[in-house]
């Protein structure tokens, strides 16, 4: 028979939020942290293991094109961004957010994104024209996630919306919205705090998150 303790360690929901902001106190980190609270507030809190990582603070290079599969690990490169891809395989849910640079995503976010690689390893030898084949999935299962994204005034969401859609696409995590806010002044950090619209949106994104892990771990 399982130890309640282990039985717990099996039923835990564990939320990933990954920041792709460099500035401490940031609107993509008030609505990363506003989506898990909401998760957090809507599923009994013991069961729910929130983690949060700032990109920004880690020591980590960019993908080197290895052209190979690392697995039994996600990355050849053993740096601070292999303990997040860890991360990454075992979440439950999977929150990323970013602020929009040159219409795109940070460089923070597009170096860990492209770290992210090895979730699907090209397998070069291969004769197929199957995608499934040539980009072999390596997780069992797909998550629910969100992403956040934060602009200027003339910024261009659309070029970061399909960077981020496509990186969760790529470590099998279904994207259940987008939480978007358009600052007004880059010299004001966290400025989202202002915007109780914005704020009540990732809460309701977050209540919808609660849900869908409510109903797949009823089932486990």
């Amino acid at each position: 028979m399982r130890s309640l303790s282990s039985w717990r360690r099996l039923t835990l929901i564990r939320v990933l939020s990954i920041c792709g902001s460099p500035t401490p106190g940031s609107s993509t980190e008030i609505l990363l942290g506003a989506i898990a609270q909401a998760i957090v507030d809507n599923v009994k809190s013991d069961r729910v293991q929130r983690s949060s990582v700032q990109l920004n603070e880690l020591d980590f290079v960019g993908c080197q094109a290895c052209g190979e599969s690392p697995a039994p690990e996600f990355c050849f490169l053993d740096d601070e961004a292999r303990v997040v891809l860890r991360k990454l395989a075992q979440a439950d849910c999977v929150l990323f957010g970013t602020p929009i640079f040159f219409d795109s995503v940070s460089s923070q976010a597009k170096a860990f994104i492209d770290r992210c690689c090895c979730f699907r390893p090209a397998d070069f030898d291969t004769d197929s024209s199957d995608r499934q084949k040539v980009f072999p999935v390596r997780l069992a299962r797909r998550r629910p996630g969100a992403m956040v994204l934060i602009s200027g005034e003339q910024g261009w969401f659309e070029g970061a919306r399909r960077c981020v859609a496509g990186f969760l696409e790529w470590v099998e995590v279904v994207n259940e919205g987008v939480v978007k806010f358009v600052s007004s002044d880059h010299r004001i950090a966290g400025q989202v705090r202002d915007c109780p619209e914005t704020l009540e949106e990732a809460n309701r994104l977050g209540r919808h998150l609660a849900d869908i892990l409510k109903r797949e771990h009823a089932k486990s």
